[in-house]
């Protein structure tokens, strides 16, 4: 639009050009007809390298009229004597309408690829400025200020989801944009007003929206538009990589002050339980006669000393292993052998419970970390008893899989079940049933950990579960290859 007005407007000094082209060549210099249309020619030339197709379009026409009044017979009259005269005129026209179109065309050329290396200069510019860009203040204030900048944009507008700002480049801001950009965003939709010269375009990285962009008072090509959008989204994209990666340390460095506070705690917390411990089996051990009373209460606290010497060290462990610091010691390991010291382990907290063992003979021996292996059957053992009926009986299974080289250890309780939809979801970190969590004490860590001491070992640990008739929780272990009967 703003094109052909300028063109109009240029189209009485193309007029004036073609009055003085004739004026020296009738009143002048006198020249014939042939030298005046070469004369013609070269000034629509001139003129359509000049400005363009618009105003050689006039010249050519306007040059026919004159050169038809003032230098083909009879002169000073728009009619035409000899009919060869006719042919010298239309071949004017053709020439001067042909010639005009090339010229034209080369001009567009010439100033289309002098945009493109303009572009591309551009382009490569924001790149580095991109990549040079520090972590000082948000990235989408410095790209919308790059972006002005380079691009000579009246103004830039950014809107970046992840953050809910705008940010503004230029020397203006667009009116009401805030929410075209946020629209766009909703609608993954771009829109040109060409009215206001605004662009919106949409920023996408894989597909998803990553935000959207406003430029005003630019000419983009479809090209450089697509390749200026990419490097914004890089930009968008490497400042959340960075965000996630700050994040993620920050992370492994709380997991790991906690692993250190939490083992610098469980040794203050040995040291006196160490104490209560020789304690108690002393006198347990020198003392014959004590009266039944004095002896059951000083068995408790042996047994409770002993266990919380255990839950200490399963703390400390557990805080490891959740910080990624899982080290075995395997050694091969007898499974009864194993199994047994993992029910001792329980004593009192069975409560009378009753626990059916039923392990095959000829298991192989486990390659396994004989404490390590211990905690992660204990966590399934007391997963258990927590959510089945004081009333019903655990059952502890073992069987060799020759095909895969390992052995199986399966607890079986007759609790409520678990629904399909959560039997993967159990061994998620902190998860918890919305069902068992006022009723059931736990941290919702347990079988999470059991599950990663199992895969550590090149094992796993799986349900299997029918709604209101219990669970089996099966836990795998590589076999040392070595069969002992058990």
């Amino acid at each position: 639009m703003l094109i052909w007005r300028s063109s109009w407007a240029r189209v009485p000094l193309t007029l004036a050009i073609i009055a003085g082209i004739t004026g020296v060549c009738f009143r002048l210099f006198a020249v014939n007809a042939t030298t005046a249309g070469f004369a013609y020619l070269l000034g629509i030339l001139l003129i359509a390298a000049a400005w363009g197709l618009v105003e050689a379009l006039v010249a050519s026409v306007t040059g026919m009229v004159c050169f038809n009044y003032f230098f083909l017979p009879p002169v000073g009259r728009f009619t035409i004597a000899d009919p060869e005269n006719w042919v010298a005129l239309l071949t004017f026209l053709a020439t001067a309408l042909v010639a005009s179109h090339f010229s034209d065309r080369a001009k567009k050329q010439t100033l289309e690829a002098k945009h493109r290396q303009q572009e591309t200069e551009r382009l490569y510019e924001l790149s580095r400025a991109i990549l040079l860009t520090g972590t000082a203040g948000p990235i989408g204030f410095h790209v919308a200020q790059n972006l002005a900048r380079i691009f000579a944009c009246c103004s830039v507008g950014l809107y970046d989801p992840g953050t809910g700002q705008v940010f503004y480049g230029g020397s203006a801001s667009p009116p009401a944009i805030e929410m075209k950009l946020r629209q766009a965003v909703m609608d993954s939709s771009s829109t040109r007003d060409v009215d206001s010269e605004v662009l919106i375009a949409v920023i996408t990285s894989g597909g998803h929206p990553l935000g959207s962009l406003a430029l005003t008072g630019i000419r983009l090509s479809d090209s450089a538009l697509q390749a200026l959008l990419k490097l914004v989204a890089i930009a968008l994209e490497r400042v959340r990589t960075q965000e996630a990666e700050t994040r993620a340390e920050a992370a492994r460095q709380s997991e790991e002050f906690k692993s250190t506070l939490l083992d610098a705690v469980a040794h203050e917390f040995k040291t006196p339980l160490t104490s209560i411990k020789a304690a108690s089996t002393s006198l347990l051990t020198d003392i014959p006669d004590l009266q039944p009373q004095v002896l059951e209460l000083t068995t408790i606290i042996d047994e409770e000393a002993s266990r919380l010497n255990l839950l200490m060290t399963d703390a400390v462990r557990m805080s490891q292993i959740d910080a990624s610091k899982i080290q075995l010691e395997r050694r091969p390991v007898v499974v009864r052998e194993f199994v047994d010291r993992v029910l001792e382990d329980f004593g009192s907290r069975l409560d009378g419970r009753g626990i059916r063992i039923d392990l095959r003979k000829g298991l192989p021996r486990v390659s396994a970390d004989p404490d390590l292996a211990s905690m992660a059957l204990r966590q399934v053992i007391d997963n258990g008893l927590k959510y089945s009926s004081p009333a019903t009986e655990l059952e502890v299974a073992a069987s060799s899989e020759t095909d895969s080289g390992s052995v199986t250890i399966r607890v079986r309780d007759r609790g409520l079940g678990i629904p399909e939809a959560e039997r993967e979801r159990i061994f998620d970190r902190f998860y918890r049933r919305q069902s068992a969590k006022e009723r059931v004490p736990g941290s919702g860590m347990g079988l999470y950990i059991a599950r990663e001491i199992a895969r550590a070992h090149g094992g796993d640990l799986w349900v299997e579960s029918v709604p209101g008739s219990g669970s089996e929780f099966c836990l795998t272990l590589p076999a040392e290859g070595e069969s002992l009967q058990v």
